[in-house]
Order: C-alpha cells, then sequence, then structure tokens
C-alpha cells in the first residue's frame, strides 16, 4: 500500500512538471539564473505567491508546488555540487 500511495505521488509530480527541471532548462542567460536549489525556491515562491520572485525565473511553476517540493528538495539536493560549481564559475 505504502509502495502504491509513493508510485502514484511520483508519478503525479511528474506529470504536474518538476520544478528543478524546468528552472535548469531555461533560456535565461547564464549571469541571471538561480542555480543553488532552484526547484525548490521556485515552488515556495509558488506557495507563498510571491510574483517579484516567480518572475526572477522565468518559467512557469508546477502546478500543485506543495506536491513537487519535497521531490525537487530531493532532486536540488543530488545536484548540488554541480549547482555550486555552476554559481561560483558563471
Amino acid at each position: 500500500m505504502l509502495k502504491r500511495l509513493l508510485y502514484s505521488g511520483i508519478g503525479f509530480t511528474m506529470l504536474t512538471g518538476c520544478a528543478t527541471f524546468k528552472t535548469l532548462e531555461t533560456d535565461i542567460p547564464l549571469y541571471e539564473r538561480v542555480f543553488i536549489y532552484s526547484g525548490t525556491r521556485l515552488d515556495w515562491a509558488a506557495i507563498a505567491r510571491n510574483d517579484v520572485a516567480l518572475s526572477r525565473f522565468k518559467v512557469i511553476p508546477p502546478r500543485y508546488p506543495l506536491v513537487d517540493l519535497p521531490l525537487s528538495f530531493a532532486l536540488d539536493s543530488l545536484f548540488l555540487p554541480l549547482t555550486v560549481s555552476a554559481e561560483l564559475f558563471h
């Protein structure tokens, strides 16, 4: 039962779009990008309805950011060594 719920949650999140992949694949110039925990920041801005922060990403947030937040946090944590190096050298 728990596995089914977990797989359903992951599938549901993939249907709504992953904020981490959306923010890392944008057409924003490198000097304007936010790399470190970008998916988590996008989800948090969408939950808080912070239009100023949302406009900085220039990406449409996921439809259900509260569902996407834990998975984006996990994926952002996985990508942290890469995003720190990208942030330092851009």
